[in-house]
């Protein structure tokens, strides 16, 4: 599977905070039946592993990340336990030198044309543009397009159903990644038919492009 290829034919990758591993499968149900079948589990909680290798486990249709990574321990740890690309929220050489090197997916994240630079001499041309709204937006993203017309970009941060449309209509954004359809408190509280809910709005305005 080409994993770029089916994140942007999904075009929104949900950003997830799980605190308590019990929580995953009740969220990749709410997801698969919000028809969109990805997740991003962040490494903001000790439950990330488990959580990630739980998804892979139960259920195999599920497309599954790991993001906030940091450290090429966490790297480590990620795909170990089953996630098939990794996110980082800022441009870290010493964890992107180690993706590449080991052949793993990575999407690191960046705000200027520097950090773009260092992505391109790596060979990489898939970066989160992050954070998105306080970054410029579209009119940053509009910006890069020039000088880098083969670079594509999934921006997060600040994105939600008013904006998700208007950065997905832009030629150099292949997805957009958030909480706001996996939002920490829902998942806590198990409020999971509310995720369904959201998700199945966004999914709706993504089919309407």
């Amino acid at each position: 599977m080409d994993i770029i290829k089916k994140i942007a034919e999904l075009k929104l990758v949900p950003v997830a905070v799980v605190e308590d591993s019990e929580n995953a499968i009740p969220l990749g149900n709410a997801l698969l039946e919000s028809g969109l079948p990805i997740v991003e589990v962040t490494f903001r909680t000790t439950a990330a592993a488990d959580s990630i290798s739980i998804l892979k486990k139960e259920m195999p249709d599920m497309l599954v990340g790991a993001g906030t990574v940091l450290k090429i321990k966490q790297v480590n740890a990620a795909v170990r336990a089953g996630a098939e690309f990794i996110v980082t929220p800022g441009f870290n050489p010493t964890v992107v030198d180690y993706c590449v090197t080991n052949n793993i997916i990575i999407v690191p994240g960046l705000n200027s044309a520097s950090f773009i630079e260092w992505g391109l001499e790596r060979g990489l041309n898939h970066f989160k543009f992050y954070p998105a709204d306080l970054s410029g937006g579209t009119k940053m993203l509009q910006a890069f397009s020039g000088p880098y017309p083969t670079v594509k970009f999934m921006p997060t941060g600040g994105i939600n159903n008013d904006t998700l449309i208007e950065f997905l209509k832009l030629k150099n954004v292949f997805a957009c990644g958030g909480s706001w359809i996996v939002k920490k408190d829902l998942i806590a509280s198990k409020k999971f038919k509310e995720i369904e809910l959201l998700t199945k709005e966004a999914v709706s305005l993504i089919q309407s492009l």
